[in-house]
């Protein structure tokens, strides 16, 4: 990890950049605006530079005292299986750390991932989407 720097500011970011990532994590098209506006909305952020390219992000909506949301973690294809998507979590954790509740939205696959981590499965999760259709087409909704 000491190869790498962190930020946990949106501040310099390169929003064309960050939505590549997105692209090639491949975690589907969020435009740049899209993502100034998630990020820049987001009490807590974390990103990740290989040298001046950046290869993982991550961001945590919070209200600050009872719930905390992580999403949109993403690590570069590349450096993926290197255990920086589990340190992004974490890190959103540890930032989040004193909220009742910290939840997070996982794509179906991924739940063992996050397990590992310490989540849990909600018995409760309910959720609306934009696109329910796509969304139980997908395997993220029933």
């Amino acid at each position: 990890m000491d190869a790498y720097s962190w930020r946990h500011d949106l501040t310099g970011v390169d929003l064309e950049e960050l939505s590549h990532l997105f692209r090639i994590a491949p975690l589907g098209n969020k435009p740049p605006q899209r993502l100034q506006t998630v990020f820049g909305n987001s009490m807590f952020t974390c990103f990740i530079y290989d040298g001046t390219t950046l290869i993982g992000a991550g961001r945590a909506l919070a209200d600050g005292a009872d719930c905390a949301y992580i999403g949109d973690v993403a690590v570069h294809p590349d450096h993926q299986g290197n255990g920086l998507g589990s340190e992004i979590i974490r890190r959103l954790a540890a930032l989040a750390e004193g909220h009742k509740k910290i939840i997070l939205y996982a794509a179906p696959g991924t739940e063992d991932f996050y397990l590992r981590l310490g989540f849990r499965h909600l018995n409760t999760g309910m959720g609306l989407w934009s696109d329910p259709e796509r969304a139980v087409a997908v395997g993220i909704l029933r």
